[in-house]
């Protein structure tokens, strides 16, 4: 029987020149009938903490971590999943291969997002609106995706404020790039968040992984 998933996309790291190692793309993804009862649910447990601000990683902080400890294990509890894909930023040679940086970014998010699709399934696609170039973005990408499978429905820009759940992926994704990026920073709420969610995956976060859950899968460029 087919069903349609929606995923929702956002990136760390990804500026050409921003002095960070790593560069990663990530996912959340979520049948498309369950998003209204994880929307509601994720309201419920804001309320419930007096959180009434934008759910994001810069935004962790100790009087805060409580409701982000109980979002992820919202996340664990649920069937929605998670996957991110990592790239060591100075491998980088997309000169050697005739191709614009721009277009190494498109070829990320092929990785990312044709991983585990299934034809007879549909899917919709959000990204996070980064700057005036999004929608010229979201038309060669829905093109590229759709190269192999044409499962790729939608593709389209929305503001992280319309959904949690893209803001669940900035969260889990964000932790990743933190303890990839800006380790030596020990932030001491953010290192216990990212030792929950490891607690959670039951895997190392600093390596490739075969989970349907929480998948990170880090791209060997040579």
């Amino acid at each position: 029987m087919s069903k349609t998933y929606n995923l929702y996309c956002d990136e760390s790291c990804h500026i050409e020149n921003d002095h960070k190692p790593y560069m990663f793309l990530a996912s959340i993804c979520s049948s498309f009938n369950q998003v209204k009862k994880h929307t509601e649910k994720i309201k419920e447990i804001k309320l419930k903490h007096n959180f009434f601000a934008e759910i994001k990683w810069s935004s962790v902080s100790k009087s805060k971590l409580d409701f982000y400890l109980e979002l992820i294990d919202y996340f664990y509890a649920t069937d929605l999943s998670f996957r991110t894909v990592g790239i060591v930023k100075d491998k980088i040679n997309y000169h050697a291969f005739n191709k614009s940086y721009d277009e190494f970014y498109y070829t990320m998010y092929y990785y990312l997002l044709n991983n585990n699709i299934h034809t007879e399934n549909s899917y919709n696609v959000y990204l996070d609106i980064k700057d005036t170039l999004s929608a010229r973005k979201v038309n060669k990408l829905k093109e590229i995706l759709n190269i192999k499978f044409g499962v790729f429905r939608n593709v389209q820009n929305i503001r992280s404020h319309e959904s949690l759940l893209m803001q669940l992926t900035d969260l889990l994704m964000g932790a990743i790039s933190y303890l990839h990026n800006d380790r030596e920073k020990l932030n001491p709420a953010k290192k216990i968040l990212i030792e929950k969610i490891q607690e959670q995956s039951k895997d190392k976060l600093q390596r490739t992984n075969y989970s349907s859950k929480f998948n990170l899968f880090f791209i060997e460029l040579r």
